[in-house]
């Protein structure tokens, strides 16, 4: 998947309204990657630093299933 330029660095994106976190890396299917693209391009996208998922689960996200 070709990533939004403001978050090409990062493989962990977060949606701050529903406290949900994407594997970009990770995700194959069509619909979660249009979610992912949508919100890459929405002030609602958080990147995480360190880029891992601890930490994004430290700030109380969750895995998308």
């Amino acid at each position: 998947m070709e990533r939004n330029g403001r978050f090409e660095h990062f493989r962990f994106l977060g949606d701050k309204r529903t406290q949900v976190v994407y594997d970009v890396d990770e995700t194959t299917d069509e619909e979660t990657m249009a979610k992912i693209t949508e919100l890459a391009e929405s002030p609602f996208a958080l990147g995480f630093g360190p880029d891992t998922l601890a930490e994004a689960r430290n700030r109380g996200y969750r895995l998308a299933e």
